[in-house]
């Protein structure tokens, strides 16, 4: 019984471990390079600080649906190689 109650822990705490989003302001959308730059505040996910750096995306729609100014809430995550690529982005309204 102990097993299965700590089990229920874990499981319900990481989405929520998952779903922290950084803070940002897209900077400039470039759909040819399918890149983004975003001024971000921590990005918990990869333990990066507070910095202006442009993103690779994990899909190029993502571009479609922001535009420089747009405040946004973001995951990101290292790939290897050092790679950061921007995985979720929603806008705030």
């Amino acid at each position: 019984m102990k097993r299965s109650l700590l089990m229920l822990l874990i499981a319900t705490a990481l989405p929520a471990v998952a779903q922290q989003l950084a803070d940002g302001e897209i900077r400039r959308v470039d759909k040819k390079a399918r890149t983004i730059t975003i001024k971000h505040g921590p990005i918990q996910s990869i333990d990066m600080p507070a910095m202006t750096m442009v993103f690779d995306v994990k899909d190029p729609a993502m571009l479609d649906r922001v535009k420089a100014g747009d405040k946004v809430r973001f995951d990101a995550e290292m790939k290897a190689g050092g790679k950061t690529i921007v995985t979720r982005i929603e806008t705030v309204r």
